[in-house]
């Protein structure tokens, strides 16, 4: 037999119906967030500019060459 809780209700499956929506809501919740952030650019034109994002955006130093453009990091 379930246990039940004080009201009455079996504690396993308001545990489980609160994970499953736990689940499914997070993602959920976690994209509206990012929703409205603007993208940052992967590819540079220059050296510097790939360097400064590097440091503002990627939590990294440095920059390389991408054929005729820059990378961060």
């Amino acid at each position: 037999m379930p246990r039940r809780s004080s009201s009455g209700a079996p504690t396993r499956t308001v545990h489980r119906l609160l994970g499953a929506l736990g689940m499914i809501a997070l993602p959920l919740l976690g994209g509206a967030a990012l929703a409205n952030t603007p993208a940052v650019p992967a590819v540079y034109a220059t050296r510097a500019e790939a360097e400064d994002a590097a440091r503002k955006h990627f939590n990294c130093t440095g920059a390389h060459p991408m054929g005729k453009q820059w990378m961060p990091c």
